[in-house]
């Protein structure tokens, strides 16, 4: 099973950019996609559906903002959409699909840089996304959560730590959170796999147009696992020569 996530930060616009052209590369089984921005209206699934891909989407009630979807060549056995928390769904941030016994969870985390209200709120919403997949793993054993986490882990996740202190995506109580929810169970299946690969982003900012030619960037987005799957990763990858969006895929390949 090849897995992609990818933050599009507006699949009409990755479209523009060549999306499509580069899903006809064949370049996983099961796309999840965060930042839809955007309803399934209000694009042609034609062309995606006409490349094999089944295309689940869960879309924010606000027109133009958030959403996560998934296209998958995979048919699953079971699709929910939200994860039952009433501001996480109204913002279009969880879809889940169930193949046969793994659980694949699809997700766009809150970003707080925008003011000390959504730092506030992105501090609710991991908690309660934590509790959400506890309570998901007493039924569903193997999970697989992915998305835009909107969290450089460690230093070696991003190009300036010492500068970054401070900035949302990097504060102490954030990189806190994934310290905990790694310690209950979760393996963030990049780093198992390539424990010391520096340099290895997955977003860049768009505020200046030097930052991803030089790489200054953070490794946001991951695909991360039950720790009953650690034996079943092939292997892991980012990237960065998709150029559809400020983000770009990272990659899992897993054996089910």
């Amino acid at each position: 099973m090849r897995i992609i996530s990818y933050n599009v930060n507006g699949i009409r616009a990755a479209i523009k950019k060549g999306f499509i052209e580069w899903l006809r590369t064949d370049v996983a089984d099961i796309i999840c996609i965060q930042e839809t921005k955007a309803m399934k209206s209000d694009v042609d699934c034609k062309i995606i559906e006409d490349l094999g891909f089944d295309t689940y989407w869960f879309s924010a009630d606000k027109k133009g903002y958030s959403g996560v979807a998934v296209f998958t060549k995979i048919h699953p056995d079971n699709v929910q959409f939200g994860n039952g928390i009433m501001q996480s769904d109204a913002e279009g941030r969880v879809i889940r699909l169930d193949f046969g016994d793994l659980t694949l969870v699809n997700a766009y985390f809150p970003s707080g840089t925008s003011g000390d209200e959504r730092q506030v709120y992105k501090y609710k919403w991991l908690d309660e996304f934590r509790e959400y997949l506890e309570v998901l793993k007493k039924t569903r054993h193997k999970l697989i959560i992915t998305g835009d986490y909107n969290i450089a882990h460690a230093a070696i996740d991003i190009h300036d730590p010492k500068g970054n202190k401070n900035s949302s995506g990097f504060l102490p109580e954030e990189r806190a959170w994934m310290d905990k929810f790694l310690a209950h169970g979760y393996i963030d299946t990049f780093r198992a796999l390539h424990p010391a690969e520096a340099h290895k982003y997955s977003w860049w900012s768009q505020r200046f147009p030097t930052v991803r030619l030089n790489n200054k960037g953070w490794r946001i987005d991951y695909i991360s696992v039950t720790e009953n799957l650690r034996s079943e990763l092939i292997a892991a990858d980012i990237y960065p020569d998709a150029k559809h969006s400020d983000h770009c895929p990272v990659y899992l390949e897993i054996n089910n």
